[in-house]
């Protein structure tokens, strides 16, 4: 008698093969993000060879001075870029497929929470207030501004009768993001050299920021992936329902919490960085959805890794369709982002899936 071979499913409801797939998912996505850092090294109103790259990353500075500019072109101005890109799109896309989950809302992005609005804000309050010129203050208001509007969101949003509800909090994150958006343009317009500000800061852009605001956001935002990772399987029992959850073990509010918190973290320190990237979050966690399935243990990375490699895809494609200038990396993934969401609605994703 012949036997055949069953194959097993795996912990977690995947087969061996399913999770075999994810990996090897993974793993064609980290070469492709290392293969897009490697462009972005390269591309740009000067472009350079590999080896010329490779001299900039590694040789000690001489007295050479067409070595000694590519130096300083490589390590100055494409590094600092494309360390904040990789770590800004993996914030954000981790960011996005998070508020997915928590809202059970597949159209959600970070810019629900309020957190874009409230970074605008407190940047042009600086300016307008207390006279900042610097970019490193801009960089910790906005992320002070981002961090206190998902905190008065959350807090809305978990009081009263439709406390915890997901729907409450993106009516409240909604409510907030109008309101701070109209005391942005009042600020704004009273004053000049704020509204300057917030026009170059409100592109989105990777450009000009140096490693004394990268490391420090990149703590933040590696705090904020380190307490994601915690609450994934809580998501995924979420999403089958809040009684199901509970009945399960899960604590809904101190999941969610945890889950706030880590989506302030993530979406704040990349919007205090790099100003508001809209729909980045919200492409890539539909993306790695239809890779991996609604399973949010290899949702999330695959999400990370998405927004990462498009994020520097973007910022690439910008410094090449109006050389010798450039647009913002923010205005090229708007530019993909809102026929993406269009094509969400005619097709009917914008349903709970």
């Amino acid at each position: 008698m012949t036997t055949t071979a069953v194959e097993r499913p795996a912990p977690g409801g995947t087969t061996d093969r399913a999770r075999r797939g994810r990996v090897a998912g993974l793993a064609v996505l980290a070469v492709l993000l290392v293969l897009a850092a490697a462009a972005s090294l390269a591309v740009g109103a000067r472009a350079l060879t590999p080896a010329e790259v490779w001299h900039g990353l590694s040789a000690a500075p001489e007295a050479d001075q067409r070595l000694t500019e590519i130096r300083l072109i490589v390590r100055t101005v494409r590094v600092p870029r494309t360390v904040l890109a990789v770590v800004a799109g993996i914030a954000l896309g981790v960011g996005g497929a998070l508020i997915q989950g928590y809202t059970r809302n597949p159209i959600a992005d970070t810019g629900l929470l309020g957190i874009n609005a409230g970074a605008s804000f407190a940047v042009v309050s600086g300016i307008a207030l207390l006279g900042l010129t610097d970019p490193f203050q801009y960089v910790w208001l906005a992320f002070l501004g981002a961090a206190l509007s998902g905190a008065v969101v959350f807090g809305l949003s978990s009081i009263g009768r439709g406390a915890g509800n997901p729907l409450t909090l993106a009516l409240a994150g909604q409510g907030i993001a109008v309101f701070l958006a109209a005391m942005t343009t009042a600020v704004s317009l009273t004053d000049k050299a704020s509204l300057n500000a917030l026009r170059f800061w409100n592109s989105g852009s990777t450009a000009g920021v140096g490693f004394d605001v990268i490391w420090p956001v990149t703590a933040f935002i590696a705090a904020g992936l380190l307490l994601a990772l915690t609450t994934l399987p809580a998501v995924n029992l979420l999403n089958l329902g809040e009684d199901v959850a509970r009945g399960l073990g899960v604590n809904a509010a101190r999941s969610r919490t945890a889950g706030i918190v880590a989506i302030t973290l993530l979406a704040g320190a990349a919007t205090a960085a790099c100003g508001p990237i809209a729909f980045l979050g919200l492409m890539v966690a539909h993306v790695a959805r239809h890779l991996t399935g609604p399973d949010y243990r290899w949702l999330v990375p695959y999400a990370g890794l998405l927004g990462a490699v498009v994020l520097l895809v973007c910022d690439i494609v910008g410094r090449l369709v109006v050389r010798p200038g450039e647009l913002d990396a923010g205005v090229v993934v708007s530019l993909l982002g809102a026929p993406f969401f269009a094509v969400l609605v005619w097709r009917g994703k914008f349903k709970n899936t």
